[in-house]
């Protein structure tokens, strides 16, 4: 004999469909949001897909085997998850359309109890009450741990872009690196430099970095503190540096600051440079 759950979860399995089609029927007007009503037939396709999925997810909550309900929760999680993000759709949107699922969802219930009532027993829809939403708040904790996840991924490779044009190291053979630094800049900027650039010298392959910095128009003494700091790690790395492009005000900044640069290489000009050591780069 058919238990009470597998009849309900046969009946909203039945209903899919039409749960979905309740559901994109609570939309309203929401400017730029994928669960708006003026979305877009592409935009409309994907919701209807991803909500049967949603739908199967939830209905998979009234089995036996609660195996099942595990494995098709990470699958919406991380399907849902990935497209919410290339929407750029907030997750506070995502928890507010969960909650209309909820609703249209519900309401199949209460037809089944309607078609069914007696077979049902009070105790069957409170089961089913405390089943079905801990099934949605389920969901809920799963796609926004899968959000989470790949967000920081999103944002750590956007930070690496960010770091290479920050300070972008330009290889000229095998072993030997220019490091252009343009622009202003000051103790957060140079900071971000002095921690990126000797991990990177060293993930190249870099013996020889050039630093120049003919485009910098102004170096306080806590930037020109820094920039001698990084160029002690890249030697303790074994990576010997130069500095191009230095102007008068620059040097005179350091030499105030007591640095002592008479182990680098300076020079007037990466041109200059890279002519006197053309043997060695070539």
């Amino acid at each position: 004999m058919v238990g009470i759950n597998q009849m309900l979860y046969e009946f909203l399995q039945e209903h899919i469909d039409d749960i979905t089609e309740e559901w994109l029927s609570l939309r309203v007007e929401t400017k730029g949001s994928v669960y708006s009503i003026s979305a877009g037939e592409k935009t409309e396709k994907s919701l209807r897909e991803q909500n049967r999925l949603t739908n199967l997810t939830i209905a998979s909550s009234l089995l036996e085997d609660k195996e099942i309900f595990e494995e098709n929760k990470k699958n919406w999680a991380l399907l849902v998850a990935q497209s919410r993000i290339h929407t750029r759709t907030p997750i506070y949107e995502v928890q507010e359309a969960l909650g209309k699922v909820r609703l249209a969802y519900w309401s199949w219930i209460e037809n089944f109890v309607e078609q069914n009532g007696e077979k049902v027993l009070r105790t069957d829809i409170l089961n089913w009450g405390i089943a079905i939403h801990m099934a949605f708040d389920a969901l809920m904790v799963e796609f926004s741990k899968r959000y989470d996840e790949l967000m920081n991924t999103r944002l750590s490779a956007q930070q690496m872009l960010i770091e290479e044009l920050n300070a972008p190291i330009i290889k000229l053979n095998g072993t030997i690196g220019v490091l252009p630094i343009i622009g202003d800049i000051d103790t957060t900027r140079v900071q971000s430099i002095a921690d990126y650039v000797p991990q990177k010298s060293v993930e190249l392959g870099i013996s020889h970095l050039f630093i120049d910095l003919s485009g910098v128009s102004l170096i306080d003494t806590m930037v020109a503190n820094h920039l001698y700091q990084m160029t002690q790690m890249l030697d303790l790395l074994g990576i010997q540096s130069s500095l191009t492009g230095i102007r008068p005000e620059i040097a005179q900044t350091s030499v105030q600051l007591g640095l002592d640069f008479s182990r680098i290489s300076t020079y007037g000009s990466l041109q200059l440079a890279l002519r006197k050591n053309l043997a060695t780069i070539g």
